[in-house]
């Protein structure tokens, strides 16, 4: 009898040092997938600047946004003038841009999900995140150069088959809320090409999140795009009709 309680100890003791509290590829599938869902939630309403900064001049984007789960979202442009009325709707993996001086709108091919959005750093893509890193991208937690103490790291592949330009994406979260303090997107010979910076935490609708997101291209030297939530809401009920043809061509 002693014998064998000596051997069930052992197989308990070892049961117990083998199995990890929580797999690294589950720490990063969970990093990645608030990630995904910072910004988003059953239905959300944000309203937020953009400033585009250039060597050479600088503008300012007033715009609301709405979206829907992952796969619809909705923004109008409502300042400066010069740009009032200009829309962009995504649902699913289509897109579709309203222009109110031509009463225009055009489908944007999938070709040009990497073209600029309005002139600014950001693409077309990351407006509307056609591309999801839980959909879109393998990963795994991983150590960088000059590591912060006090942070993850987790590097994200994109999956086969899929017309996604990097390389890889590399995103540093807080360990202590998951809250991102930045991502650096590498080309496929590992360059960098650009770094999203995440700042100014504080709660918007009810949420804590970085309220300023910039943008800098490490091409185009002097370039940077900065985007601030001046308000936002999350599992708000929103009309039937936000995200249709008919409300792109709608104006303000």
């Amino acid at each position: 009898m002693k014998k064998l309680t000596i051997a069930v100890s052992i197989l308990v003791f070892l049961s117990l040092s083998l199995a990890p509290a929580q797999s690294s590829d589950s720490k990063a599938e969970d990093i990645v997938r608030r990630m995904d869902e910072l910004y988003r939630a059953a239905s959300s309403r944000a309203l937020m600047e953009m400033e585009i900064v250039t060597p050479h001049w600088q503008r300012t984007l007033k715009m609301q946004a709405w979206s829907e789960g992952m796969d619809k979202t909705f923004i109008r442009i409502l300042e400066p003038n010069k740009e009032k009325g200009i829309a962009t709707l995504r649902i699913g993996n289509e897109m579709w841009n309203y222009l109110p001086k031509t009463n225009k709108v055009m489908k944007i091919p999938p070709s040009m999900m990497m073209s600029s959005w309005m002139g600014s750093d950001f693409t077309n893509d990351d407006l509307v995140r056609e591309f999801t890193f839980i959909e879109s991208y393998r990963f795994e937690m991983t150590e960088v150069e000059a590591a912060e103490p006090g942070l993850f790291y987790v590097k994200c592949v994109p999956k086969e088959g899929l017309p996604i330009v990097w390389g890889h994406v590399t995103i540093a979260v807080r360990e202590d809320d998951g809250l991102p303090v930045w991502q650096r997107y590498y080309d496929e010979k590992e360059q960098l090409m650009r770094e999203m910076l995440y700042k100014d935490v504080r709660i918007l609708g009810g949420r804590r999140i970085p309220a300023v997101m910039e943008l800098v291209p490490m091409h185009k030297e002097g370039n940077k795009t900065v985007i601030r939530f001046l308000e936002a809401e999350f599992d708000i009920p929103l009309p039937s009709d936000t995200f249709t043809l008919r409300n792109l061509q709608k104006g303000i």
